[in-house]
């Protein structure tokens, strides 16, 4: 299958979304035996079958079903290019398909997302959360707009994308005030030294802040004692805020966990960064709701080092 004939799929989403080859055939003005062979085509260039016949009815094969989302999409994002060159789209929120890193802190992808819903320009917002690699997969699938990350798309990648980096933020050790000054003293005076030992609660291995976090114990030399370990930065926060350790968060974020958790921030960690990229597929980005999020979060992240 060298290319995709548009007319087979037409047919074919047609027939899919009435229910039958008859609501195809009101829908696009064709005759029966059209629409038939236009479908019969479409499964022969694919190799199997798309629907089933059960009774008087067209049911999609498993096959089907995913052909069929798949089309879905493409005709809708069809029709609001369609819409936006001929004028219809003014005032029509566009969408933006977002992927987030499950890496990524959720307080600092509130930060960074806010404001494409806030711009000027209206966007309905599609957020996925996931491994990286399976959300820069589907970035060069179109199927999402662009991904936030902590950390650029290596060198020789097979997806062919760009790296935009938003900023980064200095990145503090956290705890419960009690817990806090039992390890490193009322005003952190025993800081980083009271941290040998002490509970801590830390992203898992592999993601780039934890190789930061690792590579900074190294450095100041102590060895603490690792409670647990998290793919998901809100249920760390969700021990942290239960007493059971300190932990590290970027400092741009340093209120709303104040608000959220009660923890305070002992001290900068020196030389730790949470960085923030965002990927597309484009060397320039275009879409206005990527472009407001790029913006807005270049002035957030430049404050905040401003403030350190």
């Amino acid at each position: 299958m060298d290319r995709l004939n548009f007319n087979h799929l037409r047919c074919f989403w047609a027939t899919a979304k009435g229910g039958s080859i008859a609501s195809a055939c009101e829908t696009l003005g064709l005759t029966q035996p059209t629409i038939s062979k236009q479908i019969a085509d479409l499964e022969g260039e694919i190799g199997r079958p798309l629907f089933t016949r059960t009774g008087r009815r067209l049911v999609l094969t498993d096959l089907g079903q995913s052909v069929f989302a798949y089309a879905d999409d493409i005709f809708a994002m069809g029709q609001e290019m369609l819409d936006a060159v001929r004028g219809h789209a003014e005032g029509r929120p566009a969408r933006l398909h977002v992927g987030v890193s499950d890496a990524v802190p959720k307080l600092l992808t509130r930060i960074a997302l806010e404001p494409a819903i806030l711009s000027d320009q209206p966007v309905k917002m599609v957020c996925r959360e996931g491994k990286t690699n399976q959300l820069l997969a589907d970035l060069a699938m179109a199927s999402l707009d662009v991904v936030l990350t902590d950390a650029p798309l290596p060198p020789g990648s097979r997806v062919r994308a760009f790296n935009h980096k938003l900023g980064e933020s200095p990145v503090g050790v956290f705890g419960l005030p009690d817990l806090a000054e039992r390890h490193t003293g009322r005003r952190g005076e025993r800081f980083p030294a009271g941290l040998d030992g002490a509970p801590m609660l830390l992203p898992s291995q592999g993601t780039a802040m934890r190789a930061s976090i690792d590579a900074w114990f190294d450095r100041v030399g102590v060895r603490p004692r690792i409670v647990a370990e998290f793919d998901d930065t809100a249920l760390l926060k969700a021990f942290a805020q239960a007493g059971h350790g300190l932990f590290f968060v970027p400092t741009i974020v340093e209120q709303s966990v104040r608000e959220q958790v009660g923890a305070e921030c002992v001290a900068i960690a020196d030389g730790v960064v949470e960085p923030l990229y965002a990927v597309t597929v484009e060397r320039r980005i275009t879409h206005p709701g990527v472009t407001a999020i790029a913006n807005a979060a270049k002035c957030v992240f430049e404050r905040v080092r401003a403030d350190v």
